[in-house]
């Protein structure tokens, strides 16, 4: 009986730990919105930087796993090399001691003081940053509260023979040790949680720091399943990234090995009577250290796995290049993604527009095959970004995300129009081809005239969605009142000319089809601007 009180016990804290610690995760990264936005996208091939960047990201997510499935979804959607993923792999293990640092505080008979503030923020406050940091003080105090209740649940372990017998066991084999921590974090899912589990051990007395450093150096093996897991599915780039992070780990597990003694002398020598002090340092020292020994080599860590992982030849990704569901983690940085990819597929109905005109006035027929191949990639891209708002509308955003995220949806309909548009200009240009239809110079200057009008209306659309540029956007309202202006009086021009015999009917169709397509292209362009001036204006 006493054993299931102590499971149960020891579960519950464990729960309340793991809940507390994604709390004030979540929190953090809400408020630091933006910012964490602007430093993953500063990310270049400075090594040291990416280690920066890593350790900064995760400290502020409060988990190297969902670091490094992130950096899985960058790699696997090719916005990070390999060699930037392997710097931010890096730093995600520094980061991730700092929760290590922060539970060897023992905090948790003030617990309950966090717990109040920051419930009573969460229920009161009316400003929504101010609601994210009362949940990173109640996540801060539920993470101390479970870390309480793990420590009491532990104590009667202190007088238990079997209990006993096992951490002899332990002590005695290193590779029992390192399994032990590798096993508990996979099944976690967190290397934070298994440390905490270990400095609520030490303190009812019942390890030492030699006990607990293999299964330190397993808690890093364990945390790399995560990432191995979120590779399935993924391109070769993304599993290189994921056995990156595993060889790393492995690699500094193996170097360390013949130094244990050193190691708990050392983190002895810097905490001499406080064993969860020692745990702490001990896996924020392997960590830093191992980044550095293994940082210069990097590049012969990327060339072993290109050689356990070849690349296939003109390997090329099709479909989304920037949405990843593993992105998803982190809802701040998808929102951030689902705006590029909006862009991309701008940028291709853009293009559409533009090759559909030249295949128009050429009579090229490998342009129109080119606007057709181009529409299918559109629609492939608004069903994808569709279906990713959809998940990303479910994610914890905050109210200008949301926002965003709301007005993307409208943005995603405009761009599919403009390409249905381009293709309907392609469609015309073919029948032009086949009925070996002529126009007049002036015909052709007008749907110039308009052509080049509605491209500018586009453009502006595009540029100020992508720079949230509101001034840029606010000037397409102009160019909007010159194309209804173009377009009204071409098509009265055009009637006179039917009327006069200079024009046949069939191609007179064809050229107000196409002077209402650019007028419509006009209009989705208005309202992509219109979405920008609605959710960035101050």
């Amino acid at each position: 009986m006493e054993t299931i009180k102590v499971i149960i016990q020891l579960m519950g804290g464990l729960g309340l730990f793991i809940y507390g610690m994604k709390l004030m995760g979540d929190g953090l990264e809400n408020a630091a919105g933006d910012g964490l936005k602007s430093i993953l996208e500063k990310v270049t091939s400075n090594r040291l930087m990416g280690v920066a960047i890593g350790a900064i990201v995760t400290m502020v997510i409060q988990s190297s796993s969902a670091t490094t499935v992130m950096v899985v979804g960058f790699v696997n959607a090719g916005l990070m090399s390999l060699a930037q993923a392997a710097g931010i792999i890096m730093g995600a293990n520094i980061g991730t001691t700092i929760t290590a640092q922060l539970v060897a505080f023992k905090l948790d008979q003030i617990a309950p003081l966090f717990v109040f503030v920051g419930a009573a923020l969460v229920m009161f406050a009316r400003a929504k940053k101010r609601r994210e940091i009362g949940n990173i003080i109640l996540g801060f105090g539920i993470l101390f509260t479970g870390m309480g209740i793990m420590s009491g649940a532990m104590k009667p372990l202190a007088s238990s023979p079997a209990f006993t017998n096992i951490l002899i066991a332990i002590g005695d084999n290193w590779f029992i040790g390192i399994i032990a921590g590798a096993a508990i974090t996979a099944i976690l899912q967190s290397s934070s949680a298994t440390t905490g589990i270990l400095i609520a051990l030490a303190t009812t007395g019942t390890i030492d720091i030699g006990l607990a450093l293999p299964v330190v150096f397993g808690c890093n093996i364990g945390t790399c399943i995560t990432a191995m897991i979120a590779s399935i599915g993924t391109n070769k780039t993304a599993h290189k990234a994921a056995l990156l992070h595993l060889i790393f780990n492995i690699v500094g597990t193996i170097i360390f090995l013949p130094f244990l003694g050193v190691l708990a002398r050392f983190v002895q020598y810097t905490s001499p009577d406080d064993v969860s002090r020692q745990i702490a340092n001990a896996h924020t020292v392997f960590n830093i250290a191992n980044t550095a020994l293994l940082l210069p080599f990097t590049t012969y860590i990327i060339k072993f796995i290109n050689r356990v992982i070849p690349c296939e030849e003109n390997e090329e990704k099709v479909g989304p290049k920037y949405i990843d569901d593993r992105v998803l983690e982190t809802p701040v940085i998808a929102a951030g993604q689902v705006i590029k990819e909006t862009i991309r597929m701008a940028n291709k109905a853009k293009q559409n527009v533009e090759l559909a005109m030249k295949a128009f006035v050429d009579n090229d027929e490998e342009l129109i095959q080119k606007v057709y191949e181009n529409e299918k990639i559109i629609n492939v891209l608004e069903e994808s970004i569709t279906t990713y708002l959809i998940k990303l509308a479910k994610c914890d955003l905050s109210d200008r995300e949301k926002g965003i995220v709301a007005s993307t949806f409208h943005v995603i309909i405009d761009i599919e129009r403009i390409g249905d548009h381009a293709e309907n200009i392609a469609d015309l240009s073919i029948e032009k081809i086949n009925k070996k239809l002529k126009y007049s110079k002036d015909a052709i200057d007008e749907l110039y005239e308009i052509y080049n009008t509605t491209l500018e209306a586009l453009e502006i659309a595009v540029e100020s969605y992508e720079n949230r540029n509101i001034n840029q956007a606010r000037n397409i309202v102009e160019i909007e009142d010159k194309i209804d202006t173009y377009q009204k009086k071409y098509r009265e021009k055009h009637i006179q000319r039917l009327y006069d015999g200079k024009c046949n009917a069939f191609a007179g169709a064809i050229f107000l089809d196409l002077v209402s397509s650019f007028e419509r292209i006009g209009d989705h362009s208005t309202n992509i601007a219109e979405s920008v001036i609605e959710n960035y204006v101050n």
